[in-house]
């Protein structure tokens, strides 16, 4: 049986962004060497199957991808392995899907929020850190130093290793698509 470019992907991204998930919700970081791993397999993969036009499908996914995340990661509110995940998630499954898993995910992560914030009974604090981002995001000076950004809050917030719902988010994307859901 000869693999196809999206049964090589799910061999491969699956199991890469589940580890990346993983890491990230033990240790609160995605290492470098594996989102490069997974950025380098994923356009080689698109060169291997695609030629030419599957590395540019390849790249300008990863461009959106890192496109998403770059603002909030510079207002100090997620991580850079974050940001590079979802990059090289974008380098196997182009910039439609990769939009596409950035908007399950961002769901995925909202709810989630919500169900941890509920569950620890911080709805007070959540509500005073939020009114704390709107007002760092209101003046230019503030939105990207570090006042309101993700770590500053300590014990009133429980952050949110963001790996997770964007893992989350893409498997629902990748095996939707991969199933013949509506994404084609």
């Amino acid at each position: 049986m000869q693999l196809g470019y999206w049964e090589v992907t799910l061999a491969v991204l699956t199991p890469g962004v589940l580890y990346a998930s993983w890491i990230d919700y033990a240790e609160r970081r995605v290492p470098n060497w594996l989102n490069a791993t997974l950025a380098l397999a994923g356009l080689i993969t698109q060169f291997a199957f695609f030629q030419l036009s599957g590395l540019t499908n390849g790249l300008a996914g990863l461009l959106v991808g890192f496109a998403l995340l770059i603002v909030p990661w510079l207002m100090h509110g997620m991580g850079a392995g974050d940001v590079k995940l979802m990059a090289a998630i974008g380098a196997w499954i182009g910039p439609w899907l990769t939009f596409v898993s950035f908007a399950a995910g961002a769901i995925i992560g909202g709810v989630v929020a919500v169900i941890m914030i509920l569950s620890t009974g911080r709805a007070v604090h959540a509500l005073t850190n939020f009114q704390t981002i709107m007002t760092k995001v209101r003046r230019w000076d503030t939105a990207f130093g570090e006042f309101g950004g993700a770590r500053t809050f300590g014990a009133t917030s429980q952050l949110l290793p963001y790996g997770v719902p964007l893992t989350a988010g893409t498997l629902a994307v990748l095996f939707t698509y991969y199933f013949g859901g509506w994404l084609g």
